[in-house]
């Protein structure tokens, strides 16, 4: 059963989250190097998988290319040491529509 978390995104919000305690750290230096990285860790023994909105905007279609057969592992986005990006589409809104169906509205 997959019940880890690993985080991939620059060096300076890896080690943010594992002093916060994640384990599972992988710091990448650029968008080749992260779109490798998201297909490996993706084929391990993870339920969610963290990443930066930055990558996330960057890598849109790889990640819906992973995530469209499995609701596991979840790749949750969150703002890198820069802030919040501007968006056209909200991922975790999409999440949830896709897992459960319902579309959340505010």
């Amino acid at each position: 059963m997959k019940s880890s978390i690993a985080v991939i995104a620059d060096p300076d919000t890896v080690t943010g989250f594992k002093l916060g305690g994640i384990k599972s750290g992988y710091p990448v230096e650029n968008m080749e190097e992260a779109e490798t990285t998201l297909k490996e860790v993706f084929k391990g023994d993870f339920s969610i998988i963290i990443t930066t909105e930055k990558i996330g905007d960057e890598l849109r279609k790889t990640i819906e290319r992973l995530t469209k057969a499995s609701a596991l592992p979840m790749i949750i986005e969150v703002p890198d040491k820069t802030g919040p990006s501007e968006r056209k589409t909200d991922p975790i809104g999409e999440l949830i529509k896709r897992v459960i169906g319902v579309e959340m509205v505010k």
